[in-house]
């Protein structure tokens, strides 16, 4: 079990760095590559071990995939109707995503397949995904867990001669990734697809879907989907993949906590729907600056930069929290060094990630010397802007996302922290340590 031993920023830290592909495009790229009639390219594979669970589930079912070890990914695609039964049971790894995903897929095949995880995505909720899938006669079952199921997944097949049926369905909680996997039944349907928000999620698979000429329409909170009459029809693509906002939240809040310092990620994705972190910088009086660049495939990117700043407390709630939901972890690090009480509300989902969020963000501030309170659907944050925090020994719990925002608060202590159980890093950042090495930051991996 790997760990970091992280000593306090002793200059600014200064740079421009690239960060992960982003993960979600990176889902689904591979998805429609898979599903495509030819050969696509994708570029700027980033290796997180959530997108290789969704490759690795793809070669399962004989999908070809070339990959050159640098990023470079040719996928030869089978089409809609060209998937072959896996041999065994796909390992979702801690991906929820692939596991929501993929049962959108799976759940539309003539064979049976089954989906598992590590034990953090064995606890998480699957209820929300199988629940409708079901509605549009989907052979799909989980492990019941009271009013809900959770993994394994056994999906299919579906009886001989049937497809799946239209469907109509609200979401009763948002969620860019139930909305996916409803759109991507979709394809195989023998009618529309219609999904209503609550509020607008990410929408990386409309805007492909849209971009590789799907019969694909939104309205606001509304998509609906046309199946397409050929099993053939999605195009295949070339793609280099945009960095993945969600990762660059990490260094652009290490330049923002660390006096002097400056740092601009590169090519890193804008989608305004996932983009949310931007405002929460704008709320805690960050300054940076972001330029658009171009888009791939419908999304666009750009150069993020973030400057040391005076930071004020801010409330993070309602659809802004929706908006920056991953982001969290890293969003508490600003408060903590945030002058006044910041306010995190309307984020309950925390508590059904890779960890109960809420509790281990409120126990990380803690470790370090900041006073935080948990609550139902959230916390507060009472910031400490003057002055080093306390050097720390953690444990990131399995938590990806809590392993890096330990690393950035131990920038900002008094002595060297230790973090525990940073092997999890791998599932989005496989290079977070070498990236704050790049800028100047003290960081070890100890194994």
């Amino acid at each position: 079990m790997a760990r970091l031993r992280v000593r306090p920023a002793a200059r600014p830290l200064s740079g421009s760095v690239p960060v992960p592909s982003d993960k979600s495009i990176g889902h689904r790229a591979l998805i429609f590559a898979a599903l495509s009639a030819g050969d696509s390219l994708i570029r700027g594979f980033s290796y997180g071990e959530d997108n290789v669970a969704t490759l690795s589930a793809f070669r399962a079912m004989g999908v070809a995939a070339r990959d050159d070890g640098q990023g470079v990914l040719h996928v030869r695609g089978v089409g809609l109707a060209g998937l072959r039964a896996p041999a065994e049971s796909l390992d979702c790894g801690n991906s929820g995503t692939t596991m929501r995903l993929m049962s959108g897929v799976l759940a539309a095949q003539p064979f049976a397949s089954r989906l598992h995880g590590d034990a953090s995505l064995s606890r998480r909720p699957m209820g929300r995904v199988v629940h409708p899938l079901r509605q549009r006669g989907a052979v799909i079952w989980g492990v019941p867990k009271g009013d809900d199921v959770t993994a394994p997944l056994e999906l299919g097949p579906l009886p001989e001669g049937t497809r799946l049926a239209p469907l109509e369905y609200t979401l009763p909680v948002p969620s860019a990734q139930v909305k996916s996997a409803l759109l991507l039944s979709g394809l195989f349907a023998s009618g529309p697809t219609v999904v209503v928000e609550p509020l607008v999620t990410r929408d990386h698979t409309e805007r492909m879907m849209n971009a590789l000429g799907m019969p694909i329409q939104t309205l606001g909170p509304m998509v609906s989907l046309h199946p397409p009459a050929d099993p053939m029809a999605i195009r295949p693509f070339e793609l280099e993949l945009p960095g993945d906002l969600s990762a660059a939240a990490f260094p652009l809040v290490a330049a923002a906590v660390v006096d002097g310092s400056l740092v601009t990620t590169r090519r890193t994705g804008l989608n305004p729907t996932r983009a949310g972190i931007l405002d929460v910088l704008r709320g805690f009086g960050v300054e940076f600056g972001a330029v658009p660049q171009g888009d791939a495939l419908g999304e666009p990117f750009g150069e993020v930069s973030v400057r040391a700043s005076a930071l004020s407390a801010a409330h993070v709630g309602g659809e802004l929290a929706a908006r920056s939901i991953d982001e969290i972890p890293i969003a508490a690090v600003l408060a903590a060094r945030a002058r006044g009480v910041s306010q995190f509300s309307d984020v309950r989902e925390l508590r059904v990630k890779e960890s109960d969020r809420i509790a281990a963000i409120v126990r990380l501030l803690g470790a370090f010397g900041v006073a935080a309170e948990e609550r139902e659907d959230g916390f507060a944050v009472e910031g400490r802007p003057q002055g080093p925090l306390s050097a720390a020994e953690v444990s990131s719990g399995g938590d990806h996302r809590i392993a890096m925002a330990a690393a950035v608060l131990a920038l900002v202590a008094d002595g060297e922290s230790r973090i525990d159980d940073v092997d999890c890093i791998a599932t989005s950042f496989p290079r977070f340590a070498g990236t704050l090495r790049a800028l100047g930051a003290e960081v070890e991996v100890e194994t």
